[in-house]
C-alpha cells in the first residue's frame, strides 16, 4: 500500500502468465463430453460432471464450464436449460489471457494507483520500487505570526504550519522536520545549518528590510545564490540558492498568496528534477481579459467555467480566497491577455471544476 501515489522506478515485467492457470468463471459444473452428464465428485471423464466454483482450478484439457443458472440436476444427472451452453472452453480463463510471462505491465515512472499495485500483486510481486520522495525542512519565520485563535492587531495568524507540509506531499515531497524562528539573523542561520533535509523551504525574510535575514543568512552560510528574485507577481521576492554541502533553499515570500504561488511554480520543478521526474506540464486554457504588468508575468488564481477561465476576484498577495477555489493559475504576460485567447495556465495539485 505504501507504492500508491509513488512513481514506479523501474518496468513491471510479469514473471509468469496472467492468468497463471485455467480456472473457471463462473460458479456451476465442469463438464465434458456432451450432456447429459452424471455427476461424480472427482474431475469428470467424458459424459461426467462435477460442481465448481468461481476460480477454481481446471484442468488443461478441460471441456467447458456450464453455469449454474444454465443446468438442472435431477437423480444425479446434470441438463442443459441452455441450447446455446456449454460450447467448448466455455466460461473457462484461460492462461495468458491478460499479460503473457515478460510481458511489460507498468513502465518506469507511472505513478501508482490502487489497480496498479493490484496488478502487480497479481504477477506474484511481494515489493515494488518505486522513485525516492525528496526530503523537505521547513523553516517559518516571523516575529509577528500567531498559532491559534485570532490576532491582534499588528499580528497575522499562521497560514503556513497548517498547509505547507499537504501542499507539499502534493508537489512530491515529505516533510522531515519544521522550525519557528524568530525574525534573528543568527536564529536563521542556525535552522538553515540545522536542517536535515535535500531541500529547504522558507517562508518570509526574504526582503530587504531591518527584519528579513534570510539573504544574510545563507550569504553567512557560504550558499550560491541561484535565483535572486523571479520577475512575476505575487511572488517576486522568492529566492533558490544551494548550501555548500548541496541542499536546496526555495526562500519563499510572506504573503500567503505569494508564497503558495511560488511553492506551485518554483519548489514543484526543484522535487521533480531531485525525483528525477519531469515537472508537472503547463496547460492551455481559454482566458479571460486579464491585465498585464510591465517586465513581469503575472500569476492569477483562476475558476474554469464551461472550459473559460475565469480570474478570481481576489489575488492580492495577502489573499488566499481566490485560490482557495481556483482549478489553476493564469499566466499573464506583460501585455496581458484578451477574452477568448489562449493562454498559458499552471495546474494546482488540488483541481476544481466548475
Amino acid at each position: 500500500m505504501g507504492a500508491i501515489g509513488r512513481r514506479l522506478a523501474a518496468d513491471l515485467v510479469t514473471p509468469i502468465d496472467l492468468p497463471h492457470f485455467a480456472s473457471a468463471a463462473m460458479d456451476g459444473w465442469l463438464v465434458a463430453g456432451d450432456g447429459p452428464w452424471t455427476l461424480v465428485d472427482h474431475s469428470p471423464g467424458r459424459g461426467q460432471a462435477s460442481p465448481i466454483v468461481t476460480g477454481a482450478l481446471v484442468p488443461a484439457d478441460a471441456f467447458a464450464v456450464l453455469r449454474s443458472e444454465s443446468g438442472e440436476v435431477a437423480g444425479g444427472t446434470l441438463r442443459s436449460t441452455d441450447a446455446g451452453e456449454p460450447r467448448p472452453g466455455h466460461h473457462i480463463r484461460r492462461p495468458g489471457t491478460e499479460a503473457l510471462r515478460g510481458e511489460r505491465l507498468i513502465g518506469a515512472g507511472t505513478p501508482l494507483n490502487p489497480a496498479h499495485v493490484a496488478l502487480a500483486a497479481a504477477t506474484g510481486a511481494d515489493e515494488l520500487l518505486v522513485a525516492a520522495v525528496p526530503s523537505v525542512a521547513l523553516v517559518l519565520t516571523g516575529d509577528e505570526v500567531v498559532t491559534s485563535g485570532v490576532p491582534a492587531p499588528g499580528r497575522v495568524r499562521d497560514s503556513f504550519a497548517v498547509q505547507l507540509p499537504a501542499l507539499i506531499g502534493m508537489l512530491g515531497g515529505r516533510v522531515a522536520g519544521t522550525a519557528r524562528v524568530p525574525d534573528r539573523l543568527d536564529d536563521t542561520v542556525a535552522a538553515l545549518r540545522d536542517a536535515d533535509a535535500a531541500l529547504i523551504v522558507t517562508t518570509g525574510g526574504t526582503g530587504t528590510s531591518s527584519a528579513d535575514h534570510l539573504r544574510d543568512a545563507l550569504r553567512t552560510l557560504g550558499a550560491r545564490l541561484l535565483v535572486d528574485g523571479v520577475a512575476m507577481r505575487p511572488g517576486g521576492p522568492t529566492r533558490i540558492a544551494e548550501l555548500p554541502d548541496g541542499r536546496l533553499v526555495a526562500a519563499l515570500p510572506g504573503n500567503p498568496l505569494a508564497a503558495m504561488v511560488s511553492a506551485i511554480t518554483l519548489v514543484e520543478p526543484l522535487l521533480a528534477g531531485l525525483a528525477g521526474r519531469p515537472p508537472e506540464p503547463v496547460r492551455t486554457v481559454r482566458g479571460a481579459t486579464a491585465e498585464g504588468r510591465a517586465g513581469s508575468t503575472v500569476l492569477v488564481p483562476y475558476t474554469e467555467i464551461d472550459g473559460r477561465a475565469q480570474v478570481a476576484a481576489w489575488r492580492g498577495a495577502a489573499m488566499m480566497r481566490g485560490l482557495a477555489g481556483a482549478s489553476g493559475i493564469l499566466v499573464v504576460p506583460p501585455e496581458g491577455v484578451r477574452d477568448g485567447e489562449d493562454a498559458e495556465s499552471v495546474p494546482v495539485p488540488w483541481r476544481v471544476v466548475a
